[in-house]
């Protein structure tokens, strides 16, 4: 058994597969998804829909999920009649066009493609999908988030922080969070190659850090980081460039 963890999938529905065929991804293993599968590639909700059927992958929400929910939960809240549609404000449809505008366009091509029980499916496994979690694997602690731990104190538990200090936060990567070295904060949200000296699309270890997001969509690379061992397994996105991030 293995265990790995992925981040910032971003609708790249074949390098995903590519990926998952790499490491021999079998139902003795398990997978951890740091969110931000949703949006801006081609096949987002392809990707949600295959580890639906999978019960040895576990979705932690970023905020793009988070986004999309909100865009559904406000526009489908709405009661649109030929009395009022003139008087919609901008702010009641914001999260809709906040959503759209940072990729969600992709995400709602597919939605509508689906018949109305499957959409109502893929948006409820969404939704209740984690929002972190903290595995122990072989004596260390991995704390596993979509973006940081905003508002960090050594002393605060996971439930004490709120939904947007973990699915925004942008790490100090230069600060190590937590004093044991046996702890781990694991992330995705800020494309490594943004903060790493030689701008690569690699995984970033260092100062009690795992960053995981290696730009996919972007033209980098998709990672699986396997806590037993380590090792990290790339493949390169479909658009990939190896000047991409200078």
């Amino acid at each position: 058994m293995a265990t790995y963890v992925i981040s910032d999938v971003h609708g790249c529905f074949d390098e995903f597969k590519r990926l998952l065929e790499r490491i021999d991804f079998s139902e003795s293993d398990e997978l951890y998804i740091l969110g931000d599968v949703l949006d801006r590639g081609p096949k987002p909700i392809s990707i949600i829909r295959d580890i639906m059927e999978r019960e040895n992958v576990f979705l932690i929400k970023g905020n793009h999920e988070v986004m999309a929910l909100d865009a559904f939960d406000s526009f489908l809240g709405l009661e649109i009649t030929d009395g009022n549609i003139d008087s919609l404000t901008s702010d009641a449809l914001y999260p809709y066009f906040a959503w759209i505008e940072n990729g969600g366009d992709t995400t709602m091509k597919e939605l509508h493609g689906l018949a109305r029980s499957e959409r109502e499916d893929v948006l409820e496994y969404i939704r209740d999908s984690l929002d972190y979690d903290a595995i122990e694997v072989n004596g260390k602690l991995y704390i596993l988030v979509h973006a940081g731990l905003e508002n960090f104190s050594p002393d605060k538990e996971l439930d004490e922080y709120a939904l947007e200090d973990i699915i925004w936060d942008r790490p100090d990567y230069d600060k190590r969070y937590f004093p044991s070295e046996r702890i781990f904060l694991v992330t995705g949200h800020t494309p490594t190659p943004l903060f790493r000296e030689d701008r690569q699309p690699l995984v970033y270890e260092k100062n009690g850090h795992i960053a995981i997001d290696c730009g996919c969509h972007f033209g980098g690379r998709l990672a699986a980081y396997c806590f037993e061992t380590g090792e990290v397994t790339y493949v390169d996105s479909d658009s990939f460039r190896e000047d991409a991030f200078e």
